[in-house]
């Protein structure tokens, strides 16, 4: 164990509050670029969504993402928080590497709303916004139910 057990329940909470910002992040950032693309690049109105696509990527999202893992990571460190013979832990991983996936591709599409240069519609980004949500809840029953 790396930090002592009486730090276990802060360092929880911290986890949680990093968890809940990086995932409300990720799912309003899929949602502001279905409003981006509905204008004209290089209008005043796609610099403002740039403006809040940078934002809450830099200030919320990568922040809370980085939180995330490192308490996760600490919390993991304690004894009998999981084992990794059991299926529940290796289905979270998963699902945890498929948020990343959807950030990583958030962080794409960002690039290309900052140069001008999305291709994509309204429409995909509504199923994007949806794919990280179904992750959430792959995860979360995961740790709280173990079904596996």
């Amino acid at each position: 164990m790396l930090i002592p057990q009486y730090l276990y329940n802060w360092i929880l909470s911290l986890h949680i509050i990093s968890v809940i910002a990086f995932m409300a992040g990720t799912m309003y950032l899929p949602r502001l670029f279905i409003y981006h693309t509905e204008t004209e690049p290089g209008s005043k109105e796609s610099e403002r969504f740039k403006l809040m696509e940078k934002r809450l990527l830099k200030q919320i999202v990568n922040p809370s993402l980085f939180l995330s893992v490192f308490f996760g990571l600490l919390l993991s460190s304690y004894p009998g928080i999981f084992d990794l013979s059991e299926k529940w832990v290796w289905i979270k991983i998963i699902a945890f590497i498929g948020l990343l996936f959807m950030h990583v591709l958030f962080v794409k599409h960002y690039k290309n709303f900052q140069n001008d240069k999305n291709r994509k519609s309204a429409r995909y980004f509504r199923r994007c916004n949806e794919i990280p949500f179904i992750f959430m809840i792959i995860i979360v029953i995961m740790v709280v139910v173990k079904p596996f």
